[in-house]
Order: C-alpha cells, then sequence, then structure tokens
C-alpha cells in the first residue's frame, strides 16, 4: 500500500474531490483509508455509559486508497 498513516493527501474522486486531507488511519487488507475531515456521514447513537446524552455524531468513513493521491510538501501545484 503506498499510503502511510500521517500522509498528506489529495482527494481526487467521488463527492470530496479536490479536497485534501491527512491520513489517520490505514487499512491495508481491503486497501482503504480514513482522512481527517473527508466522507464525514451521521451517524446516530444510543445513550450509553461512555456518552450518557446520545444524539447525532459526525463519523469518518474509510475510502479506497485508489481515490487518493499524496501529496509532497514542496509540490505547490497539487495544494
Amino acid at each position: 500500500m503506498f499510503v502511510k498513516t500521517g500522509d498528506n493527501v489529495k482527494i481526487m474522486s467521488g463527492d470530496d474531490k479536490g479536497k485534501t486531507g491527512v491520513v489517520k488511519q490505514a487499512i491495508p487488507s481491503s486497501n482503504k483509508v480514513v482522512v481527517e475531515g473527508v466522507n464525514v456521514v451521521k451517524k446516530h447513537s444510543k445513550p450509553s455509559n461512555s456518552q450518557p446524552q446520545g444524539g447525532i455524531v459526525d463519523v469518518e468513513r474509510a475510502i479506497s486508497a485508489t481515490n487518493v493521491k499524496v501529496i509532497k510538501a514542496t509540490d505547490k501545484k497539487d495544494k
């Protein structure tokens, strides 16, 4: 897998095309990555001991690693 945790990436396709972010988690077994601030969905949660109120929470979901491109710090045109 060419993407590692902590890499800066640019989304090349999908609803979030053109956005940039940092890889929070890489999942090589399914060839997916979780990017900070990208592919955010709303999840409904019931009250529990850790979250007594419950409610609607924003969660970042994994996207395919083939839809991202690693951005180097020196590349000005990709930013």
